[in-house]
């Protein structure tokens, strides 16, 4: 089945342009280097499932035009993406039934207490998102296609990335399990972290994401999670040449 990835944000947790830098990529007018906080989605056979709900998702909705989302899968719970859970209000009253959200059990149970008042509503007025928060327990089958978790190390806690027919998505990672390395074989797309050069204790650099590329040999690779320490043009012009860095509003087409 012919299926559509588009990037909403390929940003770091703070965004780029960063505020207060005037450094030369914040100050760049190429927009490419104007990067949201990291998220993707994917549709196919007419639905549309989120990966993470950032705090940019509402300019990115209306940037892309989404109309409906079906379902969103959360990678972990920090702020850069999960803080645009409430504007999935509006696509959530022009349906039948809850937006269902899907997050690793410790995951879920932290969604639920920071968004108390979605998950343990009595606000007579209404206004709040209609959702439902399940845990992941293992692979999921949505609307048709197969998305299986693929722990990865962030720092020192391990998270989920997404693998979903012939395309992953791996975001905010220090380390992949050699266990989950052998889930991540025969890919067409592959995205990974690749924060900056210079190292970081909870994300991959450009030189770490080109050593997994080698070793997983996916047809494409694109980075993400990119701070302003990576000027696209430049950075790409140093790649190989299946590999680039994403940006917002990327588009990729794949089986799935």
């Amino acid at each position: 089945m012919k299926a559509t990835l588009t990037v909403l944000g390929s940003g770091t947790s703070m965004g780029v342009p960063t505020i207060g830098c005037n450094c030369a990529v914040c100050r760049s007018p190429d927009p490419h280097d104007r990067r949201t906080r990291p998220s993707i989605m994917v549709e196919y056979d007419g639905r549309l499932v989120l990966i993470d709900t950032t705090p940019d998702f509402r300019e990115q909705a209306i940037r892309e035009g989404i109309q409906h989302v079906d379902a969103v899968l959360y990678t972990h719970t920090h702020a850069d993406h999960i803080l645009g859970i409430d504007d999935l209000r509006p696509l959530s009253f022009h349906r039948s039934g809850n937006i269902p959200l899907f997050a690793r059990p410790e995951a879920a149970e932290f969604l639920r207490r920071m968004f108390r008042y979605i998950f343990e509503a009595d606000y007579k007025f209404g206004g709040i998102a209609r959702v439902e928060l399940k845990s992941i327990e293992g692979p999921l089958d949505l609307f048709g296609a197969r998305f299986e978790p693929v722990a990865v190390i962030h720092g020192d806690t391990e998270i989920y990335g997404f693998r979903f027919g012939s395309a992953a998505y791996l975001t905010d990672f220090s380390a992949i399990p050699e266990l989950s390395c052998e889930r991540l074989k025969n890919l067409d797309i592959l995205f990974l972290d690749a924060l900056r050069h210079k190292p970081h204790p909870t994300h991959s650099t450009v030189e770490n994401s080109l050593r997994l590329v080698k070793q997983l040999q996916p047809r494409r690779a694109f980075f993400t999670h990119i701070c302003h320490d990576l000027p696209h043009e430049t950075t790409n012009r140093a790649l190989p040449p299946h590999v680039r860095l994403s940006y917002d509003g990327m588009k990729l087409e794949f089986e799935i």
